[in-house]
């Protein structure tokens, strides 16, 4: 496995006349502030440090800022480090409309031959029983077409 590149390898490598991006000033400064924090800088020396990273053109500019900052003591991320992306969000899917009004046909169908079959026994609960049943399924097959739209 390789070093992840810095501003120090890339000049290195001979790229230290090439411009540097945004990114490679922000990561050398990045190396700035751990260093600061782990007091290997003092504060008047990061500063003037920063200023020279904010106004490096090249990687050579750039490398001389942290040339004297050892490698991988700080607690700095490679430039192109790479994230996995992110898994969506889980999207609710709606019931489609024909769907909703196949069981809304079905509970119909359904309700028909309950309440023939209560009639035709001649059971008074039956008959109850059935048209509490058949305004519940109503409403809810209702409520499944209405949010099929």
């Amino acid at each position: 496995m390789s070093e992840p590149e810095t501003p120090m390898t890339a000049a290195a490598a001979g790229r230290g006349r090439l411009r540097t991006s945004r990114a490679d000033r922000e990561q050398a400064i990045e190396v700035l502030k751990a260093a600061f924090v782990q007091g290997r800088l003092i504060k008047d020396e990061f500063e003037v440090r920063i200023d020279r990273a904010l106004t490096s053109r090249t990687y050579a500019e750039l490398a001389a800022v942290t040339a004297d900052i050892p490698i991988g003591l700080t607690d700095t991320q490679p430039i192109h480090e790479f994230k996995p992306p992110r898994r969506p969000a889980r999207v609710r899917t709606r019931v489609p409309m024909n769907t909703a009004v196949t069981g809304g046909a079905c509970v119909t169908l359904a309700i028909n031959f309950g309440l023939l079959a209560a009639m035709l026994t001649g059971s008074e609960i039956a008959v109850i029983a059935l048209v509490v049943f058949t305004v519940v399924a109503t409403i809810v097959a209702i409520g499944a077409m209405v949010t099929a739209r």
